[in-house]
């Protein structure tokens, strides 16, 4: 199983980056993909979540109304549509899969040991 992040880079203070995640291996045993970031000297937070069975969606309290998660029609690939961005949004964002049930209601994985498999992580720098 490989997870590959990419479309980092540097931006300005209110501009948008789209991130991707390509998965493969056994996609089958996923219930879902998710998107978690770690800045220098931080702790890895949760960003956003998506299902592969319902779509359904969850976002941390810091990226909710900016941040987008989306999925490609393949069950390999997630999309991450970062508008409005700010210096504190930087961080190496790390993709992962998740074998969670979770289906709309209440309960979402969003502690990092939710999650088994991760990306090799991408770098968004936001400048002010």
């Amino acid at each position: 199983v490989q997870l590959q992040a990419s479309g980092g880079g540097l931006v300005q203070a209110g501009g948008s980056l789209r991130l991707s995640c390509a998965a493969s291996g056994r996609t089958f045993s996923w219930s879902g993909m998710g998107w978690f970031r770690q800045a220098a000297g931080k702790e890895r937070e949760f960003v956003a979540v998506i299902s592969w069975s319902s779509g359904s969606t969850y976002y941390g309290d810091s990226v909710k109304g900016r941040f987008t998660i989306s999925r490609g029609n393949a069950k390999n690939t997630v999309y991450l549509q970062m508008n409005g961005l700010k210096p504190e949004d930087t961080a190496v964002y790390y993709c992962a899969t998740t074998v969670k049930g979770f289906y709309g209601g209440s309960y979402y994985p969003h502690a990092h040991h939710e999650y088994n498999y991760w990306g090799q992580g991408t770098l968004v720098t936001v400048s002010s």
